[in-house]
């Protein structure tokens, strides 16, 4: 009978040695369940912050429509137009894709090849406008356009008479041998060789012409690619002197 209850014991203190590694398991089980999670969260919160970005970017290139002021303008977009209503008070600008023959607002930027050239100055909500189109052989241009590569300015109207209370320069396309105001970009492969006082409208002119060996080129000009100078000449460019152009 002893023998008997003491087998019942043994049996007893095994089942509760069991049930209590049993539980220990599950505590263990569900603390590598909330470690797995902790560790996993930084993985969950990657898409939000990929979403966040991209709303970002979505944001700062925004399609045609008003835009408040100190927004970023859409590469390629142009400001049209002003409203000081909007923007809690800030104002708003619209923004629109450039094209050939479009009136811009003073503060626009001007995308890359493109030229103004005319002026309104009670445009856009009396913030000054700008006609903005591409470039053509033979244009006249406001004074603040830029000039695009390949071109040349080749005459001036100065006193705020050529476009509506600015200066106005003629642009061309470079060839060889044609005259160039003072101020006038030198394009790539290109030397002045002579020089005007009067010209340009009183500015001066230089005459310019394509690169070869054997010219005599006037100063304060870039030696082109393959190109040296030699000798010195103090009668070239119309006696402000000048040097002989050689090959590298």
């Amino acid at each position: 009978m002893t023998r008997l209850r003491d087998r019942l014991l043994d049996r007893s203190s095994t089942a509760a040695l069991r049930s209590r590694i049993a539980a220990l398991a599950g505590a263990l089980a569900l603390l590598v369940a909330v470690l797995v999670g902790a560790g996993a969260a930084p993985a969950s919160a990657a898409p939000a912050t990929a979403n966040a970005a991209a709303n970002a970017a979505k944001t700062a290139a925004a399609g045609p429509g008003w835009i408040c002021r100190g927004a970023p303008v859409t590469p390629g977009y142009v400001l049209t137009n002003h409203t000081n209503n909007g923007c809690n008070g800030a104002g708003m600008w619209y923004q629109q894709p450039v094209r050939d023959g479009i009136w811009t607002c003073a503060t626009s930027p001007i995308p890359a090849g493109y030229v103004l050239s005319g002026h309104n100055p009670t445009g856009c909500d009396g913030y000054d406008s700008w006609y903005m189109r591409l470039p053509v052989d033979g244009l006249w241009t406001c004074g603040t356009s830029p000039i695009p590569p390949g071109y040349v300015l080749t005459a001036h109207v100065g006193n705020g008479n050529g476009c509506t209370n600015i200066d106005a320069w003629f642009m061309q396309r470079a060839r060889d041998g044609i005259w160039t105001c003072a101020g006038s970009p030198i394009p790539p492969g290109y030397v002045n060789t002579g020089h005007q006082v009067p010209g340009c409208g009183g500015i001066g002119s230089w005459f310019q012409v394509v690169a070869r060996a054997g010219q005599v080129v006037c100063p304060y000009q870039p030696v082109p690619a393959g190109f040296r100078l030699g000798a010195y000449v103090n009668t070239g460019c119309s006696g402000l002197g000048g040097w002989y152009l050689l090959r590298a």
